[in-house]
């Protein structure tokens, strides 16, 4: 008796999974990407609060003209980062509608994701959790725009 019903949950859960459109996923995961982006442009911290998790740990680093070195390791709780929000292009001077800003999906699991933001300041690797059928933006590591960079070929 156990093994129909075992075949039969074995059958539905393995319909679910082919079920998720793997294009839908990783859609969601550059919308979650651009409203982080788009938070900073605009100045809107809904699209922080829609796809940033209030657990997230952002840290990185920015380049120092006047000393020509990087800052020490920076920390960026959530609360920091809406507050960033609200006031970093306010007023409209640092970013419009032609500032450049990309996201590049690297891997979209069933609850884990990876992508990379490029914007005005510089690069974001973005780490991703789905919560309740959301992906949330939970890990951010950023730096300045690269002073070189070395890719894997």
């Amino acid at each position: 008796m156990k093994s129909p019903i075992l075949l039969l949950i074995c059958v539905f859960a393995w319909g679910s999974l082919l079920a998720q459109d793997p294009t839908e996923e990783v859609t969601a995961v550059e919308e979650a990407c651009f409203d982080y982006i788009h938070a900073f442009y605009k100045a809107d911290t809904t699209l922080a609060y829609r796809s940033v998790h209030k657990s997230l740990r952002k840290t990185g680093f920015y380049w120092d003209k006047e000393k020509e070195m990087y800052s020490e390791q920076l920390e960026m709780p959530f609360g920091d980062l809406i507050t960033l929000a609200k006031r970093w292009n306010d007023d409209g001077s640092r970013a419009d509608e032609s500032t450049p800003k990309g996201v590049q999906v690297f891997e979209v699991s069933d609850k884990t994701a990876i992508a990379k933001v490029n914007a005005i300041w510089g690069i974001d690797y973005i780490s991703l959790m789905k919560i309740e059928e959301k992906w949330m933006i939970v890990n951010v590591l950023w730096q300045s725009p690269p002073r070189s960079s070395i890719r894997n070929p």
